[in-house]
């Protein structure tokens, strides 16, 4: 029998992809979003699937499910520093009441309740790589406060919910993910030096480049997810690609990949900034037996052809495969 999965923010990057993902797998999915940041044209492909259904609701206020659960997702909140900067006192509700809402709903269906946390718990790490025994190094009052403290508060809520009431959770810390339905404009580095480089602009770096990530594709991260689902582990777990490289390298790789003749240039680098950021993944490994599959140089190709497509007209329709798909229990295999 299949899983009937709510998705709370799938209509968001990440949502969205996880959607089409366990769509394709055979679950049921009821997709919870406010549009707040997530956009509808991430999911209008699979409106039309009798196996998925969009419910236009803000998860800080009261959210219920006609029917049985088998699990819930909670991806609902801004995630890029654009849009936590400009809703500071909505990523602060959705990590704390928004967190608290879903799971209630967890607990009343009995159903595994998933928490999408961040790297940013662990700040301007001085340990590196991050395992997820390290309590981190974060400002609690900086210009970043709102979307670090609002997922370590989730992630303190999560636990005392598992201890308290039995409720099924897991908790995983995902680092930076990139991938086709990522905003241009949403702040991050990868949409920005492709857009940049696309429109023939210099690409900007903040600060000297000096500073890491590990980006992980997308796929490679719902897969983890997924998994996460299937799991009963409590976490945290990290997620995320373990090879890291510096943002003028990934800058210089970009222009390439675009096939543009732009510069680049530097710009101030933002307050409280990392200057690393790698996860140890060795956990996932051994209670998901995960591990990213996608390398940097074809993840930033397709990103770079969804761009490009995307600028060039009108998106795709982006619909889910019906067989053939990898499936999972969270799938319904």
């Amino acid at each position: 029998m299949s899983m009937r999965v709510v998705v709370a923010g799938g209509a968001g990057f990440l949502g969205s992809h996880l959607c089409e993902r366990l769509l394709a797998g055979g679950a049921e999915v009821i997709c919870v979003d406010n549009f707040l940041t997530g956009r509808p044209e991430n999911i209008d492909p699979l409106r039309a699937l009798d196996a998925f259904r969009m419910l236009r609701r803000d998860v800080t206020g009261s959210v219920d499910v006609a029917g049985p659960v088998d699990a819930v997702v909670h991806l609902a909140s801004p995630a890029s520093p654009v849009d936590y900067r400009a809703l500071p006192l909505e990523t602060l509700a959705v990590g704390a009441w928004g967190t608290r809402r879903l799971l209630e709903l967890a607990r009343r269906k009995g159903a595994r309740f998933v928490l999408a946390s961040t790297s940013e718990v662990y700040g301007d790490p001085q340990v590196h790589p991050q395992p997820e025994g390290y309590w981190g190094h974060v400002n609690p009052v900086g210009p970043r406060s709102m979307y670090d403290e609002a997922k370590r508060f989730a992630e303190a809520l999560t636990t005392a919910h598992r201890a308290t009431h039995g409720t099924r959770t897991g908790i995983v810390r995902i680092f930076n993910t990139y991938g086709p339905r990522m905003r241009a404009d949403d702040g991050r580095a990868v949409p920005t030096f492709i857009t940049q480089a696309l429109r023939g602009q210099p690409v900007t770096v903040a600060g000297d480049g000096s500073q890491t990530r590990s980006l992980c594709y997308v796929d490679d991260l719902v897969d983890g997810l997924v998994r996460m689902l299937d799991a009963e582990h409590p976490g945290p777990l990290n997620l995320g690609n373990p090879s890291e490289l510096s943002m003028l390298e990934l800058a210089r790789l970009v222009v390439r990949l675009c096939g543009e003749e732009v510069s680049i240039v530097f710009v101030p680098r933002p307050q409280d900034d990392p200057s690393v950021r790698r996860p140890d993944v060795t956990l996932a490994g051994e209670a998901l037996d995960w591990r990213p599959r996608v390398d940097l140089v074809d993840g930033l190709s397709r990103t770079v052809d969804w761009f490009r497509n995307r600028a060039a007209g009108p998106p795709a329709a982006l619909v889910p495969r019906q067989s053939g798909a990898p499936r999972s229990r969270a799938g319904g295999g």
